[in-house]
């Protein structure tokens, strides 16, 4: 009887185990729309703009658009709000958000 008990921890612990990536990765792919979701105010939920009057972020090409959050940080690129907003992200996380509005349906 206690050899059963043992084989059945050993088997759950396993599927647990095994199960920890998929949870790591959910985990991560919840943070990254998390820092994507804070778009959403101006350019659309999943960065689908709405009207012409800012742009789409979704499809856009990742290394573009990693330029242009780089050049809004660093006062490059003239903006109302951009220049603040990306000051509060690290590269990887301005990687994380393009990553992300790259890889959305147009």
């Amino acid at each position: 009887m206690h050899l059963r008990r043992l084989i059945a921890a050993a088997t759950t612990a396993a599927a647990a185990a095994s199960a920890l990536p998929v949870l790591a990765q959910d985990a991560q792919t919840l943070q990254v729309a998390g820092l994507a979701a804070t778009c959403a105010n101006c350019h659309g939920t999943q960065g689908k703009g709405v009207g012409n009057a800012l742009p789409s972020l979704a499809g856009m090409n990742k290394d573009a658009m990693l330029e242009q959050l780089k050049a809004f940080r660093s006062g490059a690129r003239p903006a109302t709000i951009m220049h603040q907003l990306t000051k509060g992200y690290s590269d990887a996380q301005l990687e994380q958000i393009a990553t992300y509005f790259s890889r959305q349906p147009r």
